[in-house]
């Protein structure tokens, strides 16, 4: 037995306290005057109630009513409704303190103890009392009602208890039992000595002042507490009441006593600081719980559960002292747990549930077992108990027999130990008092104890055959009994149960208020901290744990994701989920089937997992609504799909701008048509260049300035000359002279400002802009009202807008963008998703996501087979079919032709626009010795390789190439350098109607704001080459190997040549090098192993090998898919099963179409039917490597290799020194600076 703190409150001095009969809630009123409201599940304070002026002793709930009653040093007995938060109204007549204050359970009654000597009885539905007890002699400190019959037993300072009959009340306030009837006049309630209620018993036999006295709930029998540190129990009947015994042991004066509800106890609690729990029968003391520094004043116990609390100096405790868990284990689709005495099974698979066999009887008064663990192999059971004592903790080893029931007793083995667990089939582990772990068998014999474990071990836990977990103050080891060593650890305080799924590759380690997820190396996944306790959890088929703490069922994620399933009434203990189900026990030990919504966590944790279809068809089904969904979805970063759940049109707009959907946005904009929303939406419009939502947005909010301005700059005169008028007629003068400055109608400036009573200005405008007449005029005007006429600038120009070359009528053009894992399934777009980005540098991060492959409808239809076939031959049945003959080939086409699929290009991707110098003829003219070129002066300002090959310096780029990313083979870059060269400069030749004067080079700047040191505008961009890496991957997924490898190569050598300002830009200039390195060097692997020869069973192993290392690359996800497809194919001819498996896994884990998952599918469980390979093949998937870009073998990890200096293509040891086969241009193995492309100074 121990005591249980469930929760504790620091206040000060708690006098009186009361459980609510359903909800969990515990009143205190307080020594200060004030009323606390708790939850003590939740552990938080719901509310205060301060009316009372003073101490408040007596406090209530009533069982139905939303009520209750306090009593205080004030004399006033106050009813308060909780819900209204507030007192309804207040009964007086005591005349000093009021000690207690209680509700009958059945009348409107409510009775109160006073110092006044007297007990009242009060109608609380008529306001008044009903009667006056009288007698005492001193203090009355407790007074209380009979829970069933018509009596009411008071403690008094007199030294004695009285038990008095109330019947005659009854019948005069409740004749029948029905209403009670109105008193017959107004001092019918105020007599003294009435005949109501008479005196049946005097109690004497304390030797000091009595504190308390309580019924019990059944028996005629009452408990007392009193100052002379005794507690009594008496018996009486119609005739006589006597003293039964005294229970002596507290050494101070006892404030409270009460019996057990459902057992035979008493509990007491003494100004000693001490609460102390007695045997009823024996009248002997079970249990001393200590407080270290408060002293006990009061105590109560919950009407319904196993629950108790006690008030002292400064506060409350609630507490439980047993154990209410029921011991269990579950064994496949089997649970076994205790109850009442009896083992019983239930099987999940036909929900019955029966008795296995008779327990022995176990220590009184206490949940007799902690823990159940069972052994199928042996039909034996473990079932341990504990006590605080560890001299006490015993276990029972059971062996069942097979056609035993409930009525037969099992063959039982009891000894002393803290646990005991199985751990093989004939063995199982005792962790005994000295916290020692031994080995046992099965007849209970010691075998040996477990050596090697250097700490002291409070608990061990299961963790699978020849395993143990062993828990210590640090946290847990994983201990290895054969091999007799630790094999991993983990830091975890406090666990007391530990939960391992069906796989055993995840384990939960549950604490008090702490959740971990941990992996089979004790590893952490994840952390969840709870305000109240955990109580259990059981893990589903897809490895998430389900968990119920005292008031929800909640869900963990190995992610770190969690979240609430449902809330709880009261706690359950979960045995087992199967699918939408739940098996648990509740504190009876009773199976409850409990109904659960799997739809949130299974989205989530399709999202997780990137299961696009499963993804997808949640979303149209629209099972998931609520905030918490969408802002999940928000956080997460798929804002595109959170507008699916959304129909709130403010949530809608703001989502939908958060994803750059103008259209969704504009569609909500026009519901809620409120100024905010069209300013935000035009903000939005303004950034992607679309003008068109712009233009409206300015119209609904009235922003004419701007309005003016847009049409200004896409050139839009028609509608400029409207805002004009416009502006006209709303007297906006200032709209108007702007307006008429965009359109250049100086006419119109004049009038605005001679009607504006601006004539100077007027003047000047009509003087400088050549209108004579109305100069003369203004004029005119300026002298007769005797003002200065201001000089005219004989110099001025023509303020005039340059004509708008043509008309903007499409929105402004956008790069494409690469879009995001679901937008092409959400909107409609089917086919497969576009990952991210394909390769990462170390320690880059990724960083463009213009770099990741926009897929398109159709991936795996090509015409000549140059991704191989997916013809698996797998029966109806699911086993696999081979023809006779048939080798174990590549499942490549014969015809090794480039062709592929016939795919539809989505993207229009113009080339680099290679424009060249003008050549045109020489003028004859004589001309001055020309000064030095721009140009000239921009290989001394930089050291940036574009900026050399931009002022024809070709001699010094190749060096710089040669320092920073060791080229040795320059030739390649002969076409990129000539674009450079011709792209730096632009040629014109001639001005208006003059003659031809000979080409003029101009050199557009890039750093045009400083004052020397200009370096030319380069024109190749990371934008363009993003461009160009969209056409590869196209090229590529058509099967046109070589055609893609030439466009790679030629995005790999423009690389040297950018020039960039940012460290993103950098990064994602180094994510372009590996991405192209990893297509390439895939690409020449698969074009070497489609032209080697296939002759040989050696010849198809080493294509078999390729196929698997082709695998092996960094590519997009789409390509991914079809590189293991191949390879699945070719592994599944040759009966390389286990194989075969293992590819399947890989490929469902990239979420393919649902049409190849099925099919994928399929192959596996054929594969894993006969789960072996037929052949040895040098490839070891579970052991990191690389693949030789020469060589084409796999280069593990820890093995030396070398790499190119430019593109870092891996190469086996030896080929130092030689030229790189992926960028055919720089040497393996050299030692260089490295890529050089950044304005930025280090």
């Amino acid at each position: 037995m121990s005591l249980l703190i469930k929760f504790e409150s620091k206040s000060a001095r708690v006098k009186g306290i009361s459980f609510h009969p359903t909800r969990p809630w515990v009143l205190t009123s307080l020594h200060s005057g004030v009323i606390q409201l708790w939850d003590y599940r939740m552990c938080v304070l719901l509310e205060k109630f301060d009316e009372h002026d003073g101490p408040v002793r007596g406090i209530c709930f009533h069982q139905e009513q939303p009520i209750f009653v306090s009593g205080g040093d004030d004399y006033k007995i106050k009813v308060w409704n909780y819900k209204q938060k507030r007192c309804i109204f207040t009964l007086l007549g005591h005349l000093d303190y009021i000690r207690t204050t209680f509700f009958h359970n059945k009348y409107p009654w409510i009775i109160s103890a006073s110092d006044d000597q007297t007990v009242r009885i009060w109608n609380w539905q008529s306001r008044n009392s009903i009667a006056i007890l009288t007698g005492h002699n001193h203090y009355v400190m407790c007074a209380q009602f009979h829970p069933t019959e018509d009596l009411v037993a008071s403690a008094s300072l007199d030294q004695t208890v009285r038990i008095w009959d109330i019947s005659g009340l009854r019948k005069k306030q409740m004749p029948g039992g029905g209403v009670p009837t109105r008193p017959s006049g107004p001092q019918q309630a105020e007599l003294f000595g009435q005949p109501d209620a008479v005196v049946k018993h005097v109690l004497e036999g304390h030797d000091r002042g009595v504190n308390w006295v309580a019924f019990h709930h059944q028996m005629p029998i009452l408990v007392s507490g009193s100052d002379d540190r005794q507690v009594k129990m008496w018996r009486y009947n119609e005739t006589k009441a006597w003293e039964v015994d005294s229970c002596r042991g507290h050494y101070n004066n006892v404030s409270s006593v009460l019996f057990h509800p459902n057992s035979e106890l008493i509990l007491s609690n003494s100004e000693d600081k001490s609460i102390r729990v007695w045997d009823m029968q024996k009248r002997t003391s079970l249990h001393v719980f200590r407080h270290e520094n408060e002293r006990f004043w009061v105590l109560a116990a919950h009407p319904s559960l196993n629950m108790f609390a006690a008030g002292h100096d400064n506060g409350m405790v609630v507490f439980k002292i047993q154990r209410e868990r029921p011991a269990y284990c579950v064994n496949e689709n089997l649970a076994f747990y205790v109850k009442d005495k009896q083992l019983r099974k239930l099987d999940f698979t036909t929900n019955k549930d029966v008795a296995v066999c008779k327990l022995r009887a176990a220590a009184a008064f206490m949940q007799p077992y902690y823990s159940l663990s069972f052994n199928p192999a042996e039909s034996s059971f473990l079932l341990t108990s504990r006590s605080h004592n560890r001299e006490m903790c015993t276990f029972d080893l059971y062996k069942v027999q097979a056609n035993s029931d409930g009525n037969s007793d099992a063959q039982a083995i009891r000894s002393t130990g803290i646990a005991a667990l199985w751990v093989a089939r004939n063995r199982f582990a005792v962790l005994d008092k000295a916290q020692n772990v031994s080995l046992r068998d099965l007849a209970n014999k010691e075998l040996r104890k477990l050596e090697n474990i250097n700490t002291a071990v409070d608990d061990i836990f299961y963790a699978g055959t020849g395993m143990i977990l062993l828990k210590n103050e640090d946290g847990l080891q994983l201990f290895d009994v054969q091999q007799k060593i630790v094999t991993a650890s983990v830091k975890a305080s406090k666990v007391r149960y530990v939960i391992w799924s069906k796989s055993m590759e995840y384990a939960a380690l549950l604490s008090k208020h702490t959740l971990t997820l941990v992996n089979r190396k004790l590893e952490i996944l994840c952390t969840q901290q709870e305000s109240t306790r955990v109580k259990s959890g059981a893990w589903d088929d897809d490895s998430v744990f389900l968990y119920t703490t005292s008031n929800h069922i909640k869900y963990a994620i190995t992610s770190g994701d969690c979240g609430i399933v449902r809330t709880l009434d009261l706690p359950l203990y979960i045995l087992a989920v199967r699918g939408a189900t739940l098996y648990c026990l509740n504190r009876e030990a009773t199976p409850v089937e409990v109904p659960i919504d799997t739809a949130d966590y299974k989205f989530k944790l399709a999202l997780i997992n990137r299961r696009i279809d499963e993804v997808v068809n949640m979303v149209k089904s629209a099972n998931l609504v609520g905030q918490s969904i969408i802002g999940y979805l928000e956080k997460k970063g798929y804002p595109e799909i959170a507008l699916h759940f959304v129909k709130d049109e403010k949530t809608r707009f703001g989502l939908a701008l958060e994803c750059g959907n103008l259209e969704v946005a504009l569609e909500a904009a026009k519901r809620l048509d409120e100024t905010a929303v069209w300013e935000a939406l035009g903000e939005a419009a303004l950034l992607q260049g679309n003008h068109q939502i712009v233009e409206m947005s300015y119209q609904r909010t009235k922003n004419f300035e701007k309005l003016s301005f847009l049409y200004f700059v896409t050139g839009n005169t028609d509608k400029l000359v409207k805002m004009m008028r416009i502006a006209q007629a709303r007297n906006d003068s200032d709209g108007h002279f702007n307006t008429a400055l965009y359109v250049g109608d100086v006419e119109e400036r004049i009038k605005v400002l001679r009607g504006c009573g601006q004539t100077s200005l007027a003047y000047l405008a009509a003087a400088t802009h050549g209108f004579e007449g109305e100069a003369e005029e203004l004029k005119g005007e300026l002298e007769s009202k005797q003002q200065a006429i201001p000089p005219v600038d004989a110099n001025a120009r023509l303020l005039a807008p340059p004509p708008p070359v043509c008309k903007l009528e499409e929105n402004w053009p956008l790069l494409a963008s690469a879009r995001g894992a679901f937008d092409a399934q959400l909107l409609g777009l089917g086919g497969g998703v576009g990952g991210g980005a394909a390769a990462k540098t170390g320690g880059v991060k990724p960083a463009a996501a213009a770099f990741a492959a926009i897929e398109d409808d159709d991936v795996d239809g090509g015409a000549d087979g140059a991704w191989g076939d997916d013809e698996y031959l797998v029966g109806e049945d699911g086993e696999p079919e081979f023809d006779e003959g048939e080798g174990g080939s590549a499942g490549i086409g014969e015809d090794d032709e480039e062709g592929g699929w016939d795919v539809d290009d989505d993207l229009a991707i113009p080339d680099i626009a290679e424009d060249g110098t003008g050549n045109g003829e020489e003028d004859e003219e004589v001309v001055p010795n020309a000064a030095p070129a721009v140009s000239s002066e921009w290989p001394n300002a930089s050291r940036l390789v574009a900026d050399h090959v931009a002022a024809g310096s070709f001699e010094t780029a190749i060096k710089l190439l040669r320092d920073t990313i060791g080229v040795i083979d320059a030739a390649p870059f002969k076409e990129v350098f000539l674009r450079v060269y011709g792209t730096s400069r632009l040629s014109h030749r001639g001005w208006g109607g003059l003659g031809p004067a000979g080409p003029i080079y101009i050199h557009p700047i890039r750093n045009y704001q400083e004052e020397k040191n200009h370096l030319p505008v380069v024109a190749i961009k990371l934008s363009l080459l993003a461009k160009k890496l969209q056409k590869s991957y196209q090229l590529t997924t058509s099967g046109k190997f070589g055609d893609a490898i030439v466009k790679l190569r030629e995005i790999l050598l423009s690389v040297p040549l950018l020039v960039v300002s940012s460290k993103q830009e950098v990064a994602e200039a180094e994510q372009l090098i590996a991405i192209t390195r990893e297509y390439l060097a895939a690409l020449l692997l698969e074009i070497h192993r489609k032209d080697a020869p296939k002759a040989t069973p050696a010849d198809l192993k080493r294509n078999a090998e390729l196929a698997a290392y082709f695998t092996h690359f960094d590519l997009q996800p789409m390509h991914r898919i079809l590189t293991l497809r191949a390879a699945i194919n070719t592994f599944f001819k040759m009966k390389q099963m286990r194989t075969c498996a293992s590819l399947c896994k890989r490929l469902l884990e990239l979420a393919p179409k649902p049409e190849v998952a099925a099919q994928i599918r399929k192959v596996l469980v054929a594969a894993e039917k006969d789960n072996t390979d037929a052949n040895q093949f040098l490839y070891d998937e579970h052991n990191p490597f690389v693949i030789c870009s020469r060589n084409f073998v796999p280069l593990y990890r820890g093995r030396p290799l070398c790499k190119c200096s430019f593109c870092g293509a891996s190469y086996s040891e030896g080929l130092e020194g030689e030229l790189c086969d992926v960028c055919q241009v720089s040497e393996i193995g050299k030692n260089v600076l490295g890529l050089r492309i950044s304005t930025l100074k280090n």
